[in-house]
């Protein structure tokens, strides 16, 4: 990735489906790691959790990677926010079809999945294991989106 328009940060926009559990952690992970190199922000599609705060299981994986998710609260993805960033990030193939009906030609080109050619698994409704391991995955993940 590169630098953001005139070399500005990098603008980076990490989606799930409600904003609860990956993307959270995922905007995390990319900010931590970024510094002043980006702005790294996350939505939902769905807005079920919106106001308030990330899966308490999420919260205590992220923790255990050294992430603080507890000021996390979940927002509904909108075309404003893709029209902003430079890179969409999507958790799975699902969440990236719907981002591109929403996003439309002009931001089809920055909009992709965050694993190259896989999803991101979904830990909602698994076990305490489930999250720890799709923790794990976002966090290695990151290295190939920071500019």
């Amino acid at each position: 990735m590169t630098a953001g328009p005139t070399g500005a940060p990098l603008r980076i926009l990490t989606v799930c489906l409600g904003n609860y559990c990956r993307s959270p952690l995922a905007a995390a992970v990319l900010a931590a790691k970024a510094g002043a190199a980006a702005e790294v922000s996350s939505a939902g599609l769905l807005d079920l959790w919106v106001g308030g705060t990330a899966h308490p299981t999420m919260i205590a994986a992220a923790a255990g990677l050294g992430y603080d998710l507890s000021g996390h609260r979940p927002v509904r993805v909108d075309a404003a926010m893709l029209d902003r960033a430079d890179v969409v990030l999507a958790m799975d193939r699902s969440v990236l079809e719907r981002l591109r009906s929403l996003g439309g030609a002009r931001n089809a080109a920055k909009i992709r999945l965050y694993l190259d050619g896989r999803d991101v698994p979904d830990p909602m409704g698994g076990t305490a294991e489930d999250f720890a391991a799709s923790a794990a995955i976002i966090e290695a993940g990151a290295a190939r989106h920071l500019p």
